[in-house]
C-alpha cells in the first residue's frame, strides 16, 4: 500500500512527458490546404527548382540548381529566365558538377545566389534587379559549399550555410572574403551523411540553420555587438529526417520545413514537435526549399532523384494562420 502513490506518481509524469512529445493540440497550428502545382519544369535541361525568394507582386525567383539559372515564375506559372551563371569547365563538387542553390532578394530587386563550382567561382553572386549579366562578389574557398543564403539588410551582411565544411559564412553585401561566422559539430555532416548544414533564414534577431544529416533544425543568436557575433548554437527541432530549406509562417517561430527524400512538407511548432501537412500526393517530388507570404505557401521540388518520371516543379499552397 505504500508503494501506491509512487506508482501513480510514476504514472502521472509518463501522460505528462507523452502529451509533451505529441505537441499541442492541432486546434493551435496554422492550416496548409488547396495545394496545386502551377508550373512544371524541364528536368532533362537541368531545371532543378532549388531555392526561392519572392518579389512584392508575389512572383518566385528560383535558382535551377544544374542549369545554373534563375528563373521568375509568376503566380500563374509563367517562366522567365533571369540570369545563368557562367560554365565552369571541369568543375567538381560533392553532388558531381556545379550547382547554383541559396537566394535571396534585397528590397532594391538585386538577388545574391550561391553558386558552387569547385573552383574559384564559388561563393556568392549578384544579379541585377530585372536580371542581366550575374557579378561575384564573394569569394569563398574552392572546397566550400555554399548552400543556404540569408541577407540581413539592417547590418548588411549576407549570411550562408555550407553544406560541406559544416558552418555558417558571414559576407559584407558589398562583397570580398567571407568569415567563418559560427562553427561546431551541429553544424557538421556525419559519416554517413556528408551533408550538414543547408537552410538557412535570419528570423527574430537569429540565424536558424537546418542539418540534413542530423535531421535537426537550429537557431544561433546574433549578437548586439558592433561585430554581430554568433551565440550558442540552440537545437529546435529534431527528427526531421533529410531536411532541406524551410520558412517561417509568420512572426512567430512556426517553420515549414521541406523533407526532401520523405517527399513532405512539415510543420514545426516552436516547442520542436512537427507534423506532416504535404505530401508527395499533393504535388511534392523532392522537395527543396519553401517560401511564405500572407496567405500563400510556395514550395519547389528539385525531383533529384526520381529516376522514373521526375516532375521539378512550384507548387502553391493556401496557409490560414494560428490568431490566439
Amino acid at each position: 500500500m505504500k508503494r501506491r502513490p509512487r506508482l501513480v506518481a510514476v504514472a502521472t509524469a509518463t501522460v505528462a512527458l507523452a502529451l509533451i512529445a505529441a505537441g499541442p493540440a492541432s486546434g493551435g497550428d496554422p492550416t496548409v490546404s488547396d495545394p496545386r502545382v502551377v508550373a512544371h519544369f524541364d528536368f532533362a535541361a537541368g531545371q532543378t527548382a532549388e531555392n526561392i525568394a519572392l518579389e512584392p507582386d508575389g512572383s518566385a525567383d528560383i535558382t535551377f540548381a544544374n542549369s545554373h539559372q534563375v528563373a521568375r515564375v509568376t503566380k500563374d506559372g509563367d517562366t522567365t529566365i533571369l540570369a545563368t551563371l557562367p560554365e565552369v569547365p571541369d568543375g567538381q563538387t560533392p553532388v558531381g558538377g556545379p550547382v547554383l542553390l541559396g537566394i535571396a532578394r534585397a528590397h532594391d530587386g538585386t538577388l545574391y545566389v550561391t553558386y558552387t563550382t569547385g573552383k574559384a567561382e564559388t561563393g556568392v553572386w549578384r544579379i541585377a534587379p530585372g536580371g542581366g549579366e550575374p557579378e561575384q562578389i564573394g569569394f569563398f574557398p574552392a572546397d566550400a559549399f555554399p548552400n543556404g543564403l540569408a541577407l540581413d539588410e539592417k547590418c548588411g551582411t549576407l549570411y550562408t550555410a555550407d553544406t560541406r565544411l559544416g558552418r555558417v559564412w558571414s559576407l559584407p553585401v558589398t562583397g570580398g572574403t567571407p568569415t567563418v561566422w559560427a562553427s561546431g559539430a551541429a553544424l557538421e555532416p556525419t559519416a554517413e551523411i556528408p551533408f550538414g548544414a543547408n537552410g538557412l533564414k535570419v528570423h527574430n534577431g537569429a540565424v536558424w540553420v537546418s542539418n540534413t544529416a542530423r535531421a535537426t533544425l537550429l537557431r544561433i543568436p546574433i549578437g548586439h555587438g558592433p561585430d554581430h557575433a554568433a551565440g550558442p548554437i540552440e537545437t529546435r527541432a529534431t527528427g526531421l529526417t533529410f531536411i532541406d530549406d524551410f520558412a517561417f509562417t509568420g512572426h512567430g517561430d512556426t517553420v515549414l520545413a521541406a523533407l526532401i527524400m520523405d517527399n513532405k512538407v512539415e510543420l514545426v511548432r516552436p516547442d520542436g514537435t512537427h507534423k506532416t501537412v504535404l505530401t508527395r500526393a499533393d504535388g511534392l517530388d523532392n522537395p527543396t526549399s519553401i517560401a511564405v507570404r500572407a496567405k500563400t505557401v510556395y514550395v519547389n521540388s528539385a525531383a533529384f532523384f526520381n529516376t522514373e518520371d521526375p516532375d521539378p516543379n512550384l507548387l502553391l499552397a493556401k496557409i490560414s494562420k494560428n490568431k490566439r
